[in-house]
């Protein structure tokens, strides 16, 4: 059964952002995602650990590439008033994964609507787009590369095939966002990342960043203690060569007894269903049990039919 009580108010708080659109995940019934209930994505997107984990190191990632890091620093609120920001980011990535296909559609719709009046230059008078595809993609592959890294590394490790699978299943919401040379495979992904190297660098803007991070009440009371940890463990998932150029030492790597306390916090919010998450709300909206997610079940399992847990 679901968790009940705080937890769920705690996650609508997440995931709802105050003075933001609401989204029924339930709605409309039975309509599907842009990725099926027995994919990788659904799985590795219910671990709100993770999911942390894994923004932090695509946010250093698209950070470390100058037209992507003057857009986002100089366009949006995240340097002023980061948590809506990560709020909407986080809904935004919910209804990309979990939400009824015409719901995400229109939802990317209005984010490259939004996209299209982002443009400028840098402060080295580089000009750049927000809808520009080879930023569109930079940014579709760090955000695959992080989620499924943080989920890999202290969640579950995943075999060979299922992190294919992942970043090939992305492929649908990423040509909906323009990024129609995201990578379809980790082999795609190292290669993208060997062609981006060159034209990264460092800026203080990532560690502003990451102190923005470190300095707002992201969590949870209870789990804001971790807070630190689960940032350094993102650095520490972060491929060693951008490390190196954003220098980002050793005084960002975590320690041994951190990344234990990350891997349980991983490993138990993997077990947990949330009632009003938006994970298991898509699963009740397709007719699945609300624990669906969080079972250990074979593929032909996965397929099957499954009774619907209700509200």
């Amino acid at each position: 059964m679901a968790a009940g009580g705080l937890i769920p108010q705690l996650v609508q708080e997440l995931y709802q952002p105050e003075g933001g659109p609401r989204v029924d995940f339930r709605q409309p019934a039975g309509e599907p995602a842009l990725a099926a209930p027995d994919s990788v994505s659904w799985r590795v997107f219910k671990n709100p650990v993770s999911l942390f984990v894994g923004g932090v190191t695509a946010v250093i990632l698209e950070l470390a590439e100058p037209r992507v890091r003057t857009g986002v620093w100089e366009h949006s609120s995240f340097r002023t008033d980061p948590l809506p920001r990560l709020k909407r980011t986080g809904l935004a990535a919910m209804v990309t994964v979990y939400g009824a296909r015409s719901v995400a559609e229109r939802m990317i719709a209005g984010v490259r609507g939004m996209h299209d009046r982002v443009a400028g230059d840098t402060p080295a008078g580089a000009a750049y787009r927000a809808n520009d595809v080879e930023l569109l993609d930079w940014v579709q592959a760090t955000a695959s590369f992080g989620f499924l890294e943080a989920y890999h590394a202290y969640v579950r490790p995943l075999s060979a095939a299922d992190r294919d699978r992942f970043y090939a299943e992305a492929g649908p919401a990423a040509a909906l966002y323009g990024a129609v040379g995201a990578p379809a495979s980790v082999a795609e992904w190292e290669a993208r990342l060997a062609a981006m190297l060159p034209k990264l660098e460092r800026h203080e803007i990532v560690f502003a960043f990451l102190d923005l991070m470190r300095g707002t009440a992201i969590l949870p009371a209870p789990l804001r203690g971790l807070q630190g940890a689960l940032i350094r463990a993102a650095v520490a998932i972060t491929p060693a060569e951008v490390r190196a150029v954003v220098g980002l030492g050793r005084e960002w790597d975590l320690g041994p007894i951190e990344g234990r306390l990350v891997k349980l916090a991983g490993a138990a919010a993997d077990r947990l269903p949330i009632k009003g998450s938006p994970a298991v709300e898509a699963c009740l909206r397709m007719g699945l049990r609300g624990d669906y997610l969080y079972k250990t079940l074979s593929h032909g399992e996965r397929e099957g039919p499954k009774r619907s847990l209700g509200g």
